[in-house]
């Protein structure tokens, strides 16, 4: 097997902070919002085309997807949950016509980058030449 070399420190500790603001945008909104349950999410959901009795299946599905990355023994499975879920929203806001289809995009940048910068494994997988 081969032996990736440990990361810098710097580099762990930016890659928990790029992990952190997709985590705490995704759970912990998603949190507030799955115990609230405000109307403007509801009738969101409902102008998108989804039946408002998802919310809660979808709030929950997004939070679990955010711990199973959290985990570093799991991290790659949730970052995958993640950018199924992400690419779902990006695919919704396509269809709708709506502009906000890059924020999406922009956390699933910050998933693999956060996962890249601290896991020895994916930088093994996707190594960048120096030369």
């Amino acid at each position: 097997m081969n032996q990736v070399a440990a990361a810098p420190k710097w580099m762990t500790w930016v890659g928990w902070i790029m992990t952190a603001v997709p985590a705490l945008m995704m759970g912990g909104l998603g949190t507030v919002m799955g115990i609230t349950a405000p109307k403007e999410a509801i009738e969101g959901m409902e102008k998108y085309g989804y039946d408002a009795s998802l919310f809660r299946v979808l709030i929950c599905v997004e939070v679990a997807s955010v711990i199973i990355y959290l985990v570093p023994q799991t991290s790659v499975l949730g970052a995958i949950l993640l950018t199924a879920y992400l690419g779902g929203a990006v695919a919704t806001h396509v269809a709708a016509g709506e502009a906000q289809w890059f924020f999406p995009v922009i956390m699933g940048v910050l998933v693999w980058g956060g996962l890249y910068m601290r896991c020895a494994r994916i930088r093994a997988l996707i190594p960048f030449r120096r030369k």
